[in-house]
């Protein structure tokens, strides 16, 4: 199992109906085959230790490293990369297996 954590932090000048073309073209990468895909914007959680400063979170589950490898090149998301980079100011990634 490889478990492949995004985080994105949206430019703060972003108008709403950016911000809203954002959420609904991630929520277009859930199509892409896996084990298992959520997306969320942070949680309520409130301690010192968890980062809270990101707009919005995608986690994927993949079988293997081959199916993530699959996912990387699959034409929907190299569409989601290109026309959404602009949104963005950075994304963190986190993979863990």
């Amino acid at each position: 199992m490889l478990v492949h954590a995004v985080y994105f932090w949206l430019r703060p000048d972003l108008t709403d109906d950016e911000r809203g073309r954002f959420a609904s073209n991630l929520q277009g990468l859930a199509a892409i085959p896996s084990q298992g895909c959520y997306i969320g914007t942070p949680a309520s959680t409130d301690r010192p230790v968890i980062d809270r400063t990101y707009t919005w979170a995608l986690v994927l589950l993949f079988k293997d490293l081959a199916e993530h490898d699959q996912y990387q090149v699959h034409p929907t998301h190299q569409a989601f990369v290109a026309e959404n980079k602009q949104y963005w100011s950075r994304v963190q990634i986190y993979d863990s297996e």
